[in-house]
């Protein structure tokens, strides 16, 4: 697979591999590995779309699987605290949650982006995080993820840091890339031209596909994964 490298003028995209075999020479390795990239707009092929599909090329030249899951533009409940998915790990509203469930169980790492709505992710990608992670810790632990923005101008700090909250409340490594994960344009070509980032995302998948890499080494070494207490949940009323 080859990528065409544009001249590098102040409004086109850099792509600084002229070739997918630059950056990794494995492709006759298997795909054993997965990463699911969630596209959070209510836009299928926007500005979050672009983003996500720029990591798209990285993962597969390190062998690792990717796939863009999109949650649709029809309306996505909340939760409703009914606990019926801690009795058969699905939820009850049977809609796109639950096909990315199917999806989760065999992912072996995890990207959320979402565009970036009064200093938020969207509203639709709230419900659908709120729905897919509550209660399913054992589906998400040990398995590294990112979120990522889009914005035209500001807010992106506060709705990324949304996304991570969800992460770092189910034991699940963060990955980390060169500045925090947001790009910056009110169409997918403007897009294209915030070349920083642009490469934030590339060494995002960079950055994810070795962690995974490692987790897959230590695993084959027999390094023991995490070994945690029973929980003890606790509140703040004292009597």
């Amino acid at each position: 697979m080859k990528e065409i490298i544009l001249n590098g003028g102040p409004h086109e995209h850099v792509n600084i591999y002229s070739t997918l075999e630059d950056l990794n020479p494995i492709f006759e390795e298997r795909k054993h590995m997965k990463v699911i990239l969630v596209n959070g707009s209510p836009h299928e092929h926007g500005c979050t779309y672009t983003a996500l599909k720029e990591m798209c090329p990285i993962f597969e030249a390190h062998g690792i699987e990717s796939e863009i899951f999109w949650i649709g533009n029809k309306p996505i409940s909340g939760c409703i605290a009914c606990g019926g998915c801690k009795k058969t790990g699905r939820c009850v509203i049977n809609d796109s949650v639950n096909l990315f469930l199917d999806k989760a169980a065999e992912a072996d790492g995890f990207i959320f982006g979402s565009p970036v709505h009064y200093a938020a992710i969207s509203g639709a990608l709230s419900s659908f995080m709120d729905r897919a992670f509550y209660g399913k810790n054992s589906l998400f632990a040990d398995k590294p993820a990112a979120g990522v923005v889009s914005c035209r101008r500001g807010g992106a700090s506060a709705a990324f840091d949304e996304i991570n909250k969800y992460f770092t409340i189910n034991n699940m490594p963060v990955v980390a890339s060169q500045y925090w994960n947001q790009v910056h344009g009110t169409t997918p070509e403007e897009v294209l031209q915030d070349l920083e980032g642009m490469q934030t995302m590339r060494t995002l998948a960079q950055n994810m596909s070795w962690l995974l890499k490692c987790i897959e080494a230590g695993d084959k070494a027999g390094v023991q994964r995490p070994q945690r207490e029973p929980k003890t949940p606790t509140n703040f009323i004292r009597k």
